[in-house]
């Protein structure tokens, strides 16, 4: 079990296992919406993801795609995409222990930052994983 939530507690949420994959995201939309160079993010079935305090709003940031966060604090907590319904993604660093998943890859690496070097060995994938992945560095 995963547990986690948002910066000032106020939603709250659980994650079963297995997860399914765990990734370092790279893309504008992600940059933008956390303020962040890059975001950690792991996936669950969604059927084994569920808030267990509070209420999440919902932000439709593109189509087909929802977005989930606290109206407190700001904090986003998942991703869901309809090409992939069966899947909830959920930010790793909004978890109560981070260390536990950390990412096995990066996707959208072609977007990432000029000034944000990836200094790791892990698959890089130009976009998704179903785009192929890039060379290692």
């Amino acid at each position: 079990m995963y547990t986690g939530g948002c910066f000032c507690g106020a939603v709250q949420y659980e994650a079963e296992a297995p997860v399914l994959t765990c990734t370092w995201c790279h893309c504008s939309m992600c940059r933008r919406l956390c303020g962040a160079p890059s975001v950690a993010w792991f996936s669950v079935p969604r059927a084994q993801f569920r808030y267990v305090r509070g209420t999440a709003a919902i932000f439709h940031s593109s189509p087909g795609v929802t977005r989930e966060f606290c109206t407190a604090c700001g904090t986003q907590l998942t991703f869901r995409d309809d090409s992939t319904p069966d899947e909830m993604d959920i930010t790793t660093c909004s978890l109560d222990n981070p260390e536990a998943l950390p990412p096995q890859d990066h996707t959208f690496a072609d977007n990432r930052l000029h000034w944000e070097p990836i200094c790791d060995d892990l698959p890089r994938y130009r976009r998704t994983r179903r785009d192929g992945a890039l060379e290692s560095a």
